[in-house]
């Protein structure tokens, strides 16, 4: 098949379009490089340097496409809260043309957990509601016009290479970069709060089997582990990973986010016979490993 991935130099697209061309498909990949690194991409991967909203080159590379995944997004919750204008022209003014990848953060704070598809979305961020925007945009506009679309909603993904800005970085890089480094683990709140951890290639799989399946077409698709761990948790497992005893600092002056949150997998057992294989564990030694940046 031909794929299109936008924002495919990041974190998630660079294992995304990776995979397809592994698999011997035709890959196409434009992104801006405002966070991405199109040096690691495979070398069979076509790359062009550029904005999803800049139309006349999104154009030229949707030609003969059979599928495109919509990966380009500011994803930092903390700076959406700073910059919303920002963060609407891109997650949302950068959707319209392509299908959808979203987040499990539109759900916000719910009563039930594990959380379902069918639950009404709460998002609490500018980042929340500019995915859940560009969702309705994705499922009117596939409506209108006879396009197939799906949307996935990926909870707490991690892995090799994931973004490590130096400030608000995704807190799974930045344990494991603070434990090795001799540095106290900032908690942000009680710790108490608990999320769902997916590594980076059980959502690739995910990805990869909703281009093809059947029966999905303008469904939403939760895609995690389906089992919540507290940051407190997740600091003693990155101990346990890398060797180190670490010290944990809270800082209740920053809100932790919601208490709790965490994808029932049940759709897309149903849909893309998806069940996550690598635990939360195994997850970070694997990313100790294939992570230049962590290496002793």
């Amino acid at each position: 098949m031909r794929f299109l991935v936008t924002g495919g130099a990041g974190f998630l697209g660079t294992a995304l379009a990776n995979r397809l061309a592994q698999d011997e498909h035709q890959v196409r990949v434009i992104d801006d490089l405002s966070a991405g690194d199109s040096a690691r991409l495979d070398g069979r991967v076509l790359f062009t340097r550029g904005d999803v909203a800049d139309r006349p080159k999104l154009w030229t590379l949707l030609q003969n496409v059979d599928c495109v995944y919509h990966l380009a997004a500011r994803v930092l919750v903390s700076e959406s809260i700073l910059y919303p204008r920002a963060y609407n022209e891109v997650n949302v003014g950068g959707t319209v043309s392509v299908v959808f990848t979203s987040s499990g953060a539109v759900y916000g704070e719910q009563a039930e957990q594990p959380v379902r598809e069918d639950q009404s979305p709460n998002p609490q961020s500018p980042y929340a509601v500019s995915k859940l925007a560009a969702e309705y945009y994705v499922r009117t506009i596939g409506a209108l016009w006879g396009i197939e679309t799906v949307i996935l909603r990926i909870f707490n993904a991690y892995g090799p290479s994931q973004s490590m800005p130096p400030s608000h970085s995704p807190v799974v890089p930045r344990f494991l970069h603070q434990a090795l480094h001799g540095g106290s683990l900032v908690i942000f709140g009680s710790g108490g709060q608990t999320r769902d951890f997916v590594y980076v290639d059980d959502v690739v799989e995910a990805l990869v089997v909703a281009a093809t399946a059947a029966d999905v077409d303008r469904r939403i698709i939760n895609v995690g582990t389906g089992r919540e761990t507290s940051v407190n948790d997740l600091a003693a497992l990155v101990a346990k990973a890398t060797g180190r005893e670490v010290d944990l600092l809270h800082s209740p002056a920053e809100s932790g986010g919601v208490s709790h949150l965490c994808a029932d997998l049940s759709v897309a057992g149903q849909l893309l016979g998806y069940e996550p294989r690598i635990d939360l564990l195994e997850g970070l030694r694997l990313t100790l490993e294939r992570d230049s940046r962590f290496r002793r």
